[in-house]
């Protein structure tokens, strides 16, 4: 069964930034003092009566008693703002989990992630879960983001694929800078070239809409079911 939906109090642990614009903070459980969800979901925070934002969980589940958000604090919303200015030691309330972009074990195809700049986030959770819990099949990350300055856990990843051989990671960039080996382009254009066959596949697909829309059209040209795209839309 999903992990029950709670109203749930947290403390700021730590707070790290990970590039110019990309900010984690880790969050230790007070009431409850553990807290179970699925890898991809998320939990919302209220600023107000009708004022809510949702922040997926960067962390795996196995991390129970301290989870961890990731944000991109560029729109410099009320979120944003919220989000750059905690201090540790700080109280915050919640209430989750909630989402269905998970990973289901039982469906044995071969996932194909494509994450859009801070969509990575939930796709991160996944897959930090699938490698701690044991994972055998093919998996491929397809992660773009505009310039290389945006690829918040590029290092993580690039060790994840030589550390387990059945996955695949491709950073892909639209403005390359300094001294970039990989791949260029938009992240359609990506899917379109490197995804040889959609036999026994299924795609998490984590951004903006107007990305999702263009991946998903690509996927189901080459014959992709579109009930086999699976989406997280961040905006």
């Amino acid at each position: 069964m999903p992990p029950k939906v709670i109203q749930g109090k947290a403390r700021v642990e730590a707070v790290r930034q990970l590039t110019l614009q990309i900010f984690e903070t880790d969050l230790r459980m007070e009431d409850p003092p553990e807290f179970s969800f699925e890898a991809g979901q998320w939990i919302s925070i209220p600023f107000g009566p009708k004022t809510v934002r949702t922040y997926s969980m960067a962390s795996p589940p196995s991390n129970r008693r301290v989870i961890t958000l990731c944000a991109d604090v560029a729109p410099g919303g009320i979120g944003s703002r919220w989000f750059k200015s905690r201090n540790v030691g700080d109280m915050i309330e919640f209430k989750g989990p909630t989402g269905g972009f998970v990973l289901k074990r039982a469906d044995l195809r071969r996932p194909l992630f494509v994450a859009e700049e801070i969509g990575i986030v939930p796709i991160r959770s996944i897959l930090r879960d699938c490698f701690q819990t044991g994972f055998g099949r093919p998996a491929t990350l397809i992660y773009w983001t505009r310039d290389p300055s945006w690829l918040a856990y590029d290092q993580e990843f690039r060790l994840m694929s030589r550390r387990y051989p059945n996955f695949s990671y491709l950073p892909v960039v639209r403005e390359p800078t300094g001294e970039w080996i990989g791949e260029k382009g938009e992240p359609e254009e990506v899917v379109d070239r490197t995804v040889r066959s959609v036999e026994e596949l299924v795609a998490y697909v984590s951004g903006g809409g107007q990305m999702i829309n263009k991946v998903r059209e690509v996927l189901m040209a080459k014959g992709l079911d579109r009930k086999s795209v699976r989406w997280e839309k961040f905006w």
